[in-house]
């Protein structure tokens, strides 16, 4: 398909730049079998739900992966870790802005006195560094700062503020494996999560690494030129017991599309072992894919011709969703990661 047929007008006054308080956000409803929409509040999701349904989230940590260090003529880069290369976490591959001064064989100083060398550029601008110290998860939390996306404007250099390291994190994260939140679980709090609970809806929980290639722009014209970077994806055993259950009991609701497309390509695994699952995948979903598992889905309002967009679109058809977008445009619903959310059934 042509990727233009998944652009849409957004006022830039509809981009959240600031998180509000967590679970307040406002939710529009789409109904994929009648195409009508809604408006509650995120406070009603519990109400929303069935007993004998499954609410899968993605239980990932965001990684503070976005580093600030400064060239030999004290000109600020920002190095945005993608994973580590090496054992010893010495070597980590790397997005850099701008990409002019992070040329191979050029030095910079990061915090607490921490050098790292570019060492090579590969052909999508990933760079590989190598740093003369272990970059470990403590050094990370005191001296990276949140990886917030670029359209969420902040000084470069500039100290997190607490607020953004509190709402860039869900209240269920655990291992600090993510460069980008799963913003769809951000709205989560414990009492909402309670509320589900008691209303009979099992919660469980996998986890996707998310990493650049969920949020990689696409700069094909057309959706079968996108390539798609292979996430890791950990789906416990007792998850999946739920899920299948959820075939006959209820539905399985999905928070967020980092858990669509987990449980999607968990279902295309041929002769999978019962138990915990690990593996890869670099599904890519656009309109007339064949959801096999998941029968709702709680997401955020995506960027305009993003693979998210598109995965939302496969799985409610693609006008209903741009007109849902238009409706949350005039409605003023605000956009993105720190933005309000829609729940599609």
């Amino acid at each position: 398909m042509k990727v233009s047929l998944f652009d849409y007008d957004l006022p830039a006054d509809r981009i959240a730049q600031a998180p509000r308080e967590r679970g307040s956000s406002r939710l529009l409803l789409l109904d994929r079998q009648t195409g009508e929409i809604s408006h509650r509040r995120f406070s009603d999701l519990p109400s929303l739900l069935r007993p004998g349904d499954v609410l899968v989230r993605n239980d990932v940590r965001v990684r503070n992966a976005r580093l600030w260090g400064r060239d030999t003529e004290g000109r600020l880069t920002e190095i945005f870790l993608v994973e580590s290369i090496s054992e010893e976490r010495l070597r980590w591959q790397a997005l850099a802005r701008p990409g002019r001064r992070a040329k191979p064989g050029r030095r910079l100083d990061f915090a607490e006195g921490i050098i790292g060398t570019i060492v090579s550029v590969s052909p999508d601008g990933r760079r590989e560094v190598l740093f003369d110290r272990p970059i470990d998860d403590e050094f990370l939390e005191r001296a990276g700062t949140v990886p917030l996306p670029p359209y969420i404007r902040r000084a470069a250099g500039a100290p997190d503020r607490d607020e953004d390291r509190a709402a860039y994190q869900t209240v269920f994260a655990r291992q600090p494996l993510a460069v980008a939140a799963p913003t769809a679980g951000l709205h989560f709090t414990a009492e909402v999560l309670a509320e589900i609970a008691a209303r009979g809806v099992q919660i469980a929980d996998l986890t996707l690494a998310v990493g650049p290639g969920t949020f990689k722009p696409v700069t094909a014209e057309d959706t079968a030129s996108h390539v798609m970077g292979a996430e890791r994806v950990w789906i416990p055993g007792s998850t999946r017991r739920a899920v299948a259950a959820a075939a006959s009991s209820g539905r399985v609701a999905a928070v967020g599309t980092t858990v669509a497309r987990s449980l999607e390509a968990a279902a295309r695994i041929e002769g999978a072992p019962d138990g915990d699952l690990e593996f890869s995948t670099d599904l890519f979903i656009t309109p007339g894919f064949q959801f096999r598992t998941v029968d709702a889905l709680l997401t955020n309002f995506h960027l305009p011709t993003s693979t998210l967009l598109m995965l939302v679109c496969a799985f409610a058809g693609r006008e209903p969703v741009l007109k849902a977008y238009r409706e949350a445009v005039r409605e003023e619903y605000f956009f993105y990661s720190f933005g309000d959310a829609m729940l599609i059934s």
